[in-house]
């Protein structure tokens, strides 16, 4: 008799506790295959196909388009074991055991691993499997108490209720199995605000609900949530302060078009800031760092993990690029080019927006000039590039029109000093006005 197996949201990695369900890509009904993806998600860092561990017909589907689950919450059931089943390949030597592309269990999140696993429940399948099931809605899950030691938590929940001053111990967890969400630390610092809020509630016009209710409303989640947070904990947590200087990228720009003119793949001026970018912080280590709150010390990393700015159709991302202190402007175009085709299909990893140390944003394709940029959270430092146009500038003692950028650097204070920045913004600006200057640090 074929068995019903139930597939979960499983752990996406990175710390994400929940995913937005975009597209499901099986009806139920449809045979799928071992690894087959069968639905398409959005989490606050990029879209992911969800690939299924099991060969069989979906017998249901839990959540709408649109619809938010918790990491552990029910994606589909499946029938699998039917001999009349077609079946893909792997799908003979895997069966019902799963495959190694989605997480088994789901690590890291509502199962305490210090015990035996236990053999996941199956029942028999009471209707033919050919024919379409309907879904059901799934069983509400009892809140359970936290008793002794905290079960396994996402280190995302753990931090926001460390920075809250939430003991873990005394929550109710309100998902799977008594999984403490966010949402449940969320509400528990709300709690912790009220008696400070009340007499403002209190004093608040009979007229707020109405004035509240006007206007569009747009839910901030996905992207524009993680956005969101991210610079709104940027701005609450970091002293920032910006410098800038302009420059004359003439001469950068002369060095750019002899490089494409030697043939082979073409170098992007980004590529070139970029490599600026790395020289400058191997002499000014201190804007390649972080600020370990809990430890209370400055963290100066070994690699520069270079983000840069792009912007899609969903929103602002960050993709990163590893290591980039070892790539040649060569290297750094085609991976700037790899990591946005992504970015705008959609397509990016959570893994590759990401970990980044220093980021480089070329707000000058807006046709901008300048700006004061909000530094990417936990990192010390952005440098900022608007456009580059022709303006009139002494050059040689003469009035002379040159291409002329302006750069901005906003820095975290606590890292370092004003002289620090200054002298790393005028080793870039420098390299853009004369590139023989980078040279001498190759």
């Amino acid at each position: 008799m074929p068995q019903v197996m139930e597939f979960k949201l499983p752990d996406l990695g990175e710390g994400l506790t929940e995913a937005e369900i975009v597209r499901w890509l099986v009806a139920v009904g449809d045979v799928v295959a071992i690894d087959q993806p069968v639905v398409e998600v959005e989490t606050a860092k990029a879209m992911v196909e969800v690939p299924c561990p099991y060969g069989g017909v979906v017998t249901a589907r839990f959540g709408e388009e649109g619809t938010e689950l918790p990491v552990g919450a029910p994606l589909i059931t499946v029938a699998v074991g039917a001999a009349s089943l077609p079946q893909a390949p792997a799908a003979q030597a895997a069966e019902a055991e799963g495959s190694g592309n989605v997480p088994r269990p789901l690590i890291g999140y509502g199962e305490d691993h210090s015990r035996p696993a236990r053999r996941r429940r199956v029942r028999p399948v009471t209707a033919a499997v050919s024919a379409p099931v309907v879904a059901a809605p799934a069983a509400p899950v009892a809140p359970a108490a936290v008793a002794g030691p905290v079960p396994v938590i996402s280190p995302l929940v753990r931090k926001l209720a460390k920075d809250g001053g939430v003991d873990l111990r005394a929550l109710t967890g309100s998902g799977p199995e008594g999984l403490i969400l966010r949402a449940d630390v969320e509400a528990a610092l709300a709690a912790l605000r009220a008696p400070e809020a009340a007499p403002v509630a209190a004093a608040a016009p009979a007229v707020a609900p109405a004035v509240a209710a006007q206007g569009e409303r747009i839910p901030l989640k996905g992207v524009r949530g993680a956005v969101a947070e991210k610079l709104s904990r940027s701005r609450r947590e970091i002293p920032d302060a910006t410098c800038w200087v302009d420059a004359d990228a003439t001469e950068l720009m002369a060095a750019r078009a002899a490089m494409n003119a030697v043939g082979g793949p073409k170098i992007s001026v980004l590529a070139l800031l970029a490599r600026i970018c790395t020289a400058a912080l191997a002499r000014y280590p201190e804007l390649n760092s972080t600020v370990d709150l809990a430890a209370k010390e400055i963290v100066r990393l070994p690699s520069v993990h270079l983000g840069f700015a792009a912007q899609t159709e969903r929103g602002l991302v960050v993709p990163v690029v590893r290591d980039a202190q070892h790539r040649n402007p060569e290297s750094l175009s085609a991976e700037f080019a790899r990591l946005t085709e992504l970015a705008r299909s959609g397509k990016l990893a959570p893994a590759d927006l990401t970990g980044g140390t220093f980021t480089l944003n070329n707000y000058g394709v807006f046709g901008v000039d300048g700006s004061t940029p909000i530094i990417n959270h936990p990192e010390a430092a952005m440098l900022g590039v608007g456009r580059i146009i022709d303006k009139p500038w002494v050059h040689e003692g003469q009035l002379a029109v040159r291409k002329v950028v302006q750069l901005s650097l906003t820095f975290d204070h606590r890292v370092c000093d004003g002289g620090t920045a200054g002298g790393f913004l005028r080793y870039v600006a420098d390299c853009v006005e004369s590139p023989a200057v980078l040279l001498r640090s190759l």
